[in-house]
Parts: C-alpha cells; structure tokens; sequence
C-alpha cells in the first residue's frame, strides 16, 4: 500500500488506516483477543500501518487487546503507527460525575500513561485530543503536550472533531510552547457527510499541511454492506441517491462500491487517510483495493452530485 506523512513529520503512514473503535467488542477477553489478533494481522497482511485507538474504544478493552497482540508479536512494532485519543470521560467515572470532557494537563497526562500501558508500547505515535472541552485551555494543552513530548512518551500529536478555529488556536500555543506544530485533524468525512468540504477543515488543512484523518468514511456502514450500530448524528443519512451511484460506477470500473467510497475520498488533494474500522478481515483486505483506483476529476464530481443531491450553486 502507498504511504504517506503525516502532517509536516518524519512519520510516514499507509494510505490507509485501521480503526480500532470495534476491536474488542465481547465481555471475554479470549474472545476479544481472537477478533483483535485476526483483524490486526490481516491489516498488516494488507498494507495498512497506522492503528487509531482511544482510550474509550470499548471502555479501554479495545486497546488492551491490541497490547496483547502485540506482545505477542514484537516484531509488529517497528512496523506500525500506534495512535491514540484522550479527553472524553464518561458518567459517573468516578461515581457520581456528568458525563464531560477534560482536557486539563493532568487529565491528558494520565490518560497518555494508562493508554502506553494498555498498548504494551514505549511511545505512542500520534496523540490527540478526542472532542473539544468546552473548558479547554490552549496554553494548558500545550504545556501538557510538551511535558508528554519531551520525556519520550508522545512522538505527535493531533486533534479529533476539531473546528478550524479550535484548530488554530491549539496550533498557536503549541508553536509557541514546543515549537512542534499539530499533524492531523480526525473527523468524519464521507460521501454521506460533506461537512468537512464545507465548513473550512480541509482548506485548512491543506494550508497548514495538517492530515485530514477521515473517521467513518463508509457513514457507519451505509455506503458498505449495511450499516450497524449507528451513532445517532448518523441515522438520519439518505444514502440512496449515493449507493446508485455508486453501484453504477462500480459496475462499469469492476470494483466494489466499498473500495470506490473510499478512494472517493483518497482523491482529495488534502491527502484524506480514511479510516477502516471493521473487525472482518476479508472486509479489511477488500478496503485496501481502494488504493488501486484513481477516479476522474468528472468521476468524482459524478459522486459529489449524488451525495449533494442538488446541482452545484
């Protein structure tokens, strides 16, 4: 699979990455363990080399069957981008709390710390905020990354379902108190979801040269074989229009419409990595085909229409 930076870093990444969020779904741990040890290596097998994590992906359990991979297989981690989130902390954890999110210094901290345990890794590769705290403090944030950074814990860091505004101005305290800019913004982006074309993010990311990381680039499902467990911002998608399209396009180029969605996004000159999150490896090893294809500019603009489902302004 073709690689790519990340951001303005010496990390380089597949051009696609695996997403961790259903690796470990059972309340066993054996089998948990099984369906992450199949899902991971058959991504490996298929080129990917980034692994996004956070650390509320199936209440920690996700990342802890990871770490267990990897123990078992050392060698992995020499191979591998190893990326994690923090800051969303759930109701009554401890008892008693609301629901919120905490990006305070120690917050951010501890969270690094406990997510390196369970990853079974020295460092993580790429460290970012999960959703913005409505109390955040930049100068904060910052002086959080920098403490993470500077003792070997953190190689980058990012942010996730960050606005353009939010964006910059984490940019403007990290430059200012490390001097190592953000490499990547995660947020959803699909053919069933156009907010990022619209609102900003990929212009700026292009002008930082800021990774656009695509999280539910198949809407959950919709745009693949069917969509499961939903968020509920999600089930409000039309996707028929798109899944026509989709399936016409499909038919006459040989492909899945599942590879097709993808690439759709791999054509953006903002460099999109999507991020694949199912556990099924022959669903795994079938999204990686969508690096092979190279759409048209009027192919793409073909399948912006159906998702648009009104002509251009």
């Amino acid at each position: 699979m073709q690689k790519i930076s990340l951001g303005e870093s010496k990390l380089s990444s597949s051009r696609l990455a695996y997403g961790c969020w259903r690796l470990a779904p059972a309340g066993d741990v054996k089998t948990n363990l099984e369906i992450a040890r199949a899902a991971i290596l058959a991504a490996v097998d298929a080129g990917f080399t980034l692994f996004d994590h956070a650390d509320i992906y199936c209440h920690t359990r996700a990342e802890s069957a990871f770490g267990e991979v990897m123990r078992e297989n050392p060698k992995l981690r020499k191979k591998l981008l190893v990326s994690t989130k923090c800051g969303i902390r759930l109701a009554d954890e401890p008892p008693g709390t609301p629901q919120r999110y905490d990006f305070s210094a120690e917050h951010i901290i501890r969270s690094c710390e406990q997510s390196l345990r369970r990853l079974h890794v020295e460092e993580i590769d790429l460290f970012q905020l999960h959703r913005p705290d409505w109390l955040m403090d930049a100068d904060e944030v910052a002086i959080a990354f920098t403490s993470l950074h500077k003792s070997g814990k953190v190689i980058e860091f990012g942010v996730s379902n960050f606005a353009p505004s939010q964006v910059a101005m984490i940019q403007r305290a990290l430059l200012q108190k490390l001097e190592q800019p953000l490499v990547a913004n995660q947020v959803e982006i699909s053919l069933a979801n156009l907010t990022a074309f619209t609102d900003g993010t990929l212009d700026q990311c292009q002008s930082l040269n800021l990774t656009p990381l695509a999280w539910s680039p198949l809407a959950g499902g919709l745009l693949g074989d069917g969509g499961k467990d939903l968020l509920p911002s999600q089930q409000g998608y039309r996707v028929d229009g798109i899944l026509a399209a989709l399936d016409a396009m499909a038919t006459q180029r040989g492909v899945t419409r599942t590879a097709l969605a993808l690439a759709w996004l791999l054509k953006h000159p903002a460099k999109i990595i999507p991020i694949v999150g199912t556990a099924n490896p022959d669903r795994i090893r079938a999204a990686a085909l969508a690096t092979k294809i190279e759409l048209t500019r009027e192919e793409w603009y073909h399948l912006l229409l159906a998702a648009r489902g009104e002509p251009l302004p």
